[in-house]
């Protein structure tokens, strides 16, 4: 495959990956929080693959031979920061759903305890609720 196909194929990958990106925010499939590093990767991509100079100027500086395989390199380093970037945010909502099921433990409980209350001065004439 020559260069020029290459750098065409890098291109239009690069295109439709942002336009993917856009298409899914626009969608609501994707929050802007989390667009915004696809974006910086597609765009990223995109500039390296426009850029040839900059391309050949980086592989040669990394010792790489094919500079388009830079591209390959980029993208797998793109996708490990945005694991390490999604493991982040999972632990932290993970933390946030752990601190939210104890407190609606602790507000059930006081829910029972005030309903035993209640029903111990009242007599037990406490109005059933639907829970």
């Amino acid at each position: 495959m020559s260069a020029a196909r290459i750098q065409v194929a890098a291109i239009v990958v690069s295109v439709l990956l942002l336009l993917a990106v856009l298409e899914l925010v626009r969608r609501r499939r994707l929050s802007e929080d989390y667009s915004f590093l696809w974006i910086l990767f597609s765009l990223a991509l995109l500039l390296l693959s426009l850029w040839r100079g900059l391309l050949h100027g980086v592989a040669r500086w990394l010792g790489i031979f094919y500079p388009p395989a830079l591209l390959l390199l980029v993208l797998i380093f793109f996708v490990f920061v945005a694991s390490l970037y999604f493991s982040v945010v999972i632990s932290r909502q993970r933390e946030q759903i752990e601190r939210l099921v104890e407190e609606q433990g602790i507000l059930a409980a006081e829910v029972r305890e005030l309903r035993a209350a209640a029903e111990a001065t009242s007599g037990g004439e406490v109005s059933p609720r639907a829970e």
